[in-house]
């Protein structure tokens, strides 16, 4: 039996090697939706202000609410992808990161949103090791491997610039709203390519989680981008 398991598990992997490109194509839509969530409603922060009616100094927390949960969280969901499998937790991350959007994008309040906006950090922070862990399982020839960490690396830099522009565009053309609505179509466009070309994999060792250190580096990095975020207003 542990034969024919390992004779599956090499047979999956080799068919997913044959679509290793368009492995990075996926994995790169999904690492595109996660940077590109840290921008683009800046632009849509005043029409999103007059619609529900929020104060100047409560905009902040619609960017600071991912990037806190994003920031802190990250090791956590590298973590649990090694536990539970990346393709799982790829796939959970995008549903999650879908649904939180649309919350978002649904949001009739201040607190709505916000909390929204969090809860997309949560998911990216499952969302990105998965998907950088995905790569390096999918491409075994290190020049290959060079290759696709270069693309993956160049939707990272310009996912940010991406979202100035699209949420421009989108609260220009459509509606704040549609800034985070967008990220529906992201995900589903990702969840449909990593069920067909992504292959399941387990850790053949089950990995601990040490959950003092766990907690100790969340805490850790949630007052780094904390106090990042509050540097300019406090001082």
């Amino acid at each position: 039996m542990a034969t024919n398991g390992i004779a599956a598990q090499k047979a999956a992997e080799a068919r997913a090697g044959s679509h290793r490109w368009l492995v990075l194509v996926v994995v790169s839509v999904a690492q595109l939706m996660v940077v590109l969530d840290a921008t683009v409603v800046n632009i849509a922060l005043p029409s999103a202000q007059a619609d529900l009616g929020f104060g100047d100094s409560q905009r902040q927390w619609i960017v600071t609410a991912y990037a806190l949960a994003f920031g802190s969280l990250l090791l956590l969901g590298g973590r649990v992808g090694d536990l539970v499998g990346r393709k799982r937790i790829f796939l959970i991350a995008l549903v999650a990161f879908a649904a939180a959007s649309a919350l978002g994008g649904a949001a009739p309040s201040f607190g709505v949103l916000v909390a929204a906006r969090a809860l997309q950090g949560v998911a990216g922070a499952m969302l990105a090791p998965a998907a950088l862990g995905t790569l390096v399982t999918t491409f075994a020839d290190p020049r290959e491997r060079g290759k696709a960490f270069g693309v993956f690396g160049t939707v990272a830099v310009a996912g940010g610039a991406v979202g100035l522009i699209l949420g421009g565009v989108l609260t220009e053309y459509l509606s704040w709203r549609w800034c985070m609505y967008v990220n529906v179509v992201f995900a589903a466009a990702a969840f449909v390519g990593a069920m067909v070309y992504m292959t399941a994999s387990k850790p053949s060792v089950r990995p601990r989680i040490d959950v003092i250190g766990t907690a100790l580096a969340a805490i850790g990095l949630f007052a780094v981008v904390f106090g990042f975020s509050q540097a300019e207003i406090s001082g």
